[in-house]
């Protein structure tokens, strides 16, 4: 069997029509989207297929881009439970999964867990990064296990669960870098950049004005974890794969094989969890468009949002002002797609 002869599962008429439910609600998404958010088309895209993935996502950008805003459409056009958290340096654990408090009943004194807001399906941790590292570790059980352990007590998270994650890159101060263990668990880092000056045209007639905002829920929870059920089913050539794994070995300065850029740049690689979202985002964005296994191309459109969290820069890249952009962008260089239609 040739890599352009994989063979195709989704195809019964029920998976069949779960796709194109996807599709249409995705559009769908996108039209409410736009009746807040001026823009960014390639952002949104990248944020649907994370959650359609089951995916957590960290979102940068100077202040004013709507990331919060972004983020606040998405869960009130979707019908699922919503909890946003404001990080600060006083914010503590207990403040985000719960703490146990004593209830008295009968005469009787016992320990009861009550919820945090971690507990519901969409949470914004707004300026995630302006919270010391012992409350962002908080988040971490809960965004790989999608559980969390109170008092010796393991507490299941709703489903669907995702972490919609948002951080300043230019205001320093006041802030902790988050941990690449917590880096690691986000599938995708997307980076708002400015609008043009025909949107900000836009976005400026929009909010200095009285308008009406209604907004439609196309999808349901239940929708989503559908939607992430069938995208697990779409192939991936093992040529594929094997194309998705070299490009993250490639991030490693301690391969062999690794670019000698890589070897001058970079001090830590990405992990196998790239790897893994790199085929998984693949799947979705093939459905998205319309097809039913992963191409190269789609490995190659998600590798920026995929890696750009998970290569750790060296001193020398810091001085030469290197960013992990340009680093991936030069590895897609180096590691091309073998020569095929996929």
């Amino acid at each position: 069997m040739t890599d352009t002869e994989e063979v195709v599962e989704i195809e019964n008429s029920d998976d069949l029509a779960l796709v194109k439910r996807m599709q249409d609600g995705r559009d769908q998404i996108v039209t409410e989207i736009r009746k807040v958010i001026i823009g960014q088309s390639d952002i949104i895209d990248e944020l649907l297929i994370a959650m359609f993935g089951g995916g957590h996502v960290l979102v940068t950008g100077v202040p004013g881009l709507a990331k919060t805003l972004l983020i606040k459409t998405v869960a009130d056009i979707l019908q699922v439970d919503f909890s946003r958290i404001q990080f600060t340096p006083d914010l503590m654990p207990a403040d985000v999964v719960g703490s146990e408090v004593v209830e008295e009943s009968d005469g009787k004194r016992a320990l009861k867990f009550v919820k945090g807001p971690i507990f519901t399906n969409i949470l914004l941790a707004d300026e995630i990064n302006r919270t010391p590292p012992k409350t962002q570790s908080s988040l971490l059980e809960a965004m790989e296990e999608r559980q969390v352990t109170a008092g010796g007590v393991t507490h299941p998270m709703a489903k669907p669960f995702f972490v919609l994650a948002t951080q300043n890159p230019i205001e320093l101060e006041g802030t902790y870098p988050l941990p690449e263990a917590q880096l690691d668990r986000f599938m995708f880092k997307i980076e708002l950049g400015y609008l043009s000056e025909e949107e900000e045209v836009q976005v400026v007639a929009s909010t200095t004005q009285t308008h009406d905002r209604a907004l439609a829920h196309p999808l349901t929870g239940e929708d989503i974890l559908e939607f992430q059920r069938i995208a697990r089913q779409v192939p991936a050539a093992e040529a594929v794969i094997q194309y998705a794994v070299r490009l993250v070995h490639a991030t490693r300065p301690q391969t062999e094989n690794a670019p000698s850029f890589i070897k001058d740049w970079v001090s830590w690689g990405a992990g196998i969890r790239a790897s893994q979202n790199l085929v998984l985002a693949g799947k979705v964005r093939a459905l998205l468009h319309g097809r039913y296994n992963v191409s190269y191309g789609d490995i190659r459109a998600l590798a920026p949002s995929v890696l750009r969290h998970r290569v750790l820069l060296n001193f020398h890249a810091e001085a030469e002002r290197v960013t992990t952009d340009e680093v991936v962008r030069l590895l897609l260089e180096a590691v091309p797609a073998p020569a095929s239609q996929l």
